[in-house]
């Protein structure tokens, strides 16, 4: 299995890949097979992420070129996308790149990859500063992509998108509960008759 992280929140992931469970890691910057951070003092500052962070690689990784990276991301070649985001509306469509009236370096490779078919997760803080939601019957920042996202995941919670249905409620964190995840999203949504405590 082949998943890009995107930069911030979604590069954790590499540090909490169980042993035993084989997924090869790309960042577009031209890594696939990316390992989890650098123990402090055995950083490498020729090997980075996406986000210019130092990170590691495993056995067998490859470094290449951004175009052959994004070569593989546009021939639908990677699995799972992780992605951070400023809104994400009830329906799916992502906005993660553009806050009007902001400097901004563009969306790097964030529409490529929600394009790409891969499936869409989306890692991010419930909520913005002052406690605005980012979880919304639509969004009202430019959008990535429209109807992209099959899953958010949260610090409270996570959340599976459908389409046409919108959101259903499937985990809730241990610090957390339903009634504060209403409180803090912006759209309906349904709770899960299964809906689990986050691990």
């Amino acid at each position: 299995m082949y998943c890009n992280l995107g930069i911030g929140i979604p590069t954790l992931a590499s540090n909490f890949i169980p042993e035993g469970i084989k997924i090869e890691l790309q960042s577009e910057n031209g890594l696939l097979g990316m390992g989890p951070y650098p123990e402090a003092g055995k950083q490498d500052p020729d090997l980075i992420n996406a986000g210019k962070e130092t990170v590691t690689t495993i056995p067998g990784s490859a470094i290449f070129s951004s175009s052959d990276s994004f070569a593989i991301i546009r021939g639908g070649h990677v699995d799972i996308t992780i992605l951070g985001a400023m809104q994400v509306s009830q329906f799916g469509d992502l906005a993660n790149f553009m806050i009007p009236g902001k400097i901004v370096k563009g969306p790097g490779g964030a529409i490529d990859l929600t394009a790409s078919g891969s499936k869409v997760i989306v890692t991010m803080e419930h909520v913005a500063k002052g406690d605005k939601h980012k979880i919304l019957e639509s969004c009202n920042l430019p959008l990535t992509g429209a109807g992209c996202v099959n899953m958010i995941i949260t610090d409270l919670c996570v959340f599976e998108v459908d389409p046409k249905k919108g959101l259903t409620l499937i985990e809730v964190a241990s610090d957390s509960s339903i009634e504060e995840v209403k409180q803090k999203t912006g759209c309906p949504f349904t709770v899960s008759p299964n809906v689990t405590t986050m691990e």
